[in-house]
């Protein structure tokens, strides 16, 4: 029960609610952590003790492990180079030179080397594989390069395997067919991927350490036959003054 301007008691109940949503977000804090270590000295043993120094993520390293999973995210999971990294920092007053960043890197990537190598043996532990290639674009001073980065993917859910999923990366400046040799050099199985000439010695008889057969793309297969049946791709043609593409009643 209410009361009104009056002081007349209302018979006020409640009917419902009406919600509203606000996304807000709550910018980032920097802070440095200090740990202090008392040294202490022994009259008796004339000894001086310490505690021992805390941990981190790479030997001596400044950055915390936020720290370092936040840099690495931001460079290989978001594409960020470091130079804008070390830019936006800077604008939140935290001043941190590329050449520092590119040292964190690479001491991040020597600590998770461990990993990687785990995750290697693991996908190549499998009887098969799924492969492929993409373009990825390097930058350069100046430029851009074109590399190729080819992923190694392991899954058998599909098929009623138990084991679990994970893919292996690999970057080269090229897409030659020595690259793929290399990934592939001491595996043997069922390698399902298209038809790139690159894989062709892996499939000859006798390879060692044992024979790579060699599962045909569906997807890649299929591709011709489309375009055997797409009258409208050849009326465009026709209409634009081009040669019209040959058309397959039966495909």
């Amino acid at each position: 029960m209410r009361r009104g301007m009056n002081g007349l008691a209302l018979q006020v109940r409640k009917l419902g609610e009406t919600i509203t949503e606000t996304l807000e977000v709550v910018p980032r804090r920097w802070k440095v952590i200090q740990h202090v270590r008392e040294k202490m000295t022994c009259r008796d043993c004339e000894k001086i003790s310490e505690p021992p120094a805390p941990f981190h993520v790479t030997p001596r390293g400044w950055a915390g492990p936020n720290l370092m999973a936040m840099l690495l995210n931001e460079k290989f999971g978001q594409h960020q180079p470091l130079n804008r990294q070390a830019e936006r920092y800077g604008r939140e007053g935290v001043p941190l030179s590329v050449s520092t960043l590119a040292d964190q890197v690479g001491a991040g990537c020597a600590a998770l080397e461990p990993l990687l190598r785990r995750l290697e043996t693991h996908v190549f532990a499998a009887g098969r594989l799924h492969d492929d290639d993409t373009t990825v674009p390097v930058l350069a001073k100046g430029q851009t390069h074109t590399g190729r980065c080819w992923v190694y993917v392991r899954d058998d859910r599909p098929f009623g395997g138990g084991a679990p999923p994970a893919a292996m990366f690999y970057y080269s400046r090229d897409r030659g067919g020595a690259h793929v040799e290399e990934h592939l050099a001491r595996w043997s199985g069922l390698l399902q991927a298209d038809a790139y000439s690159g894989y062709n010695k892996l499939y000859l008889a006798g390879r060692q350490p044992g024979p790579i057969l060699e599962a045909a793309c569906w997807a890649h297969a299929r591709r011709p036959l489309f375009a055997l049946a797409d009258i409208e791709a050849s009326a465009r043609r026709r209409a634009g003054g081009k040669a019209p593409a040959p058309i397959s009643p039966l495909a």
